[in-house]
């Protein structure tokens, strides 16, 4: 993990052999770091955060401690838009492993919930 060592609070340990899932995790836990640091750098409480988000104190508190099992992506990218800003996406390119990985899976029939390859 690089670089993220150390900057995530609670970071749960993705389920083996899953590189979607990790992936979305990673995603999750980037985009509610850097949420913190919107946050931090405003001076805004956790509860005039959470007004401006349209949601209250202990969620904020839920997003400041990083429980990212309780946030989806649609949810991180609502709450950085109310904070006033854009998200973009960047894409790269898969290690080796993940692709084979997501290259058997869809061709013995295991395909991902609707991802079709």
């Amino acid at each position: 993990m690089g670089r993220l060592a150390g900057v995530y609070k609670s970071v749960p340990t993705p389920p083996a052999g899953k590189p979607e899932e990790a992936a979305n995790l990673r995603v999750r836990q980037e985009m509610m770091h850097q949420i913190e640091e919107i946050i931090k750098s405003e001076g805004w409480t956790q509860k005039e955060a959470g007004r401006r988000c349209g949601m209250k104190q202990p969620r904020m508190s839920d997003l400041v401690q990083r429980r990212v099992a309780r946030f989806s992506l649609d949810a991180l990218v609502n709450i950085a838009t109310a904070l006033g800003r854009r998200v973009r996406v960047e894409l790269d390119a898969a290690d080796q492993d993940a692709v084979a990985y997501t290259s058997h899976a869809d061709s013995a029939g295991g395909g991902r919930d609707g991802a079709e390859g």
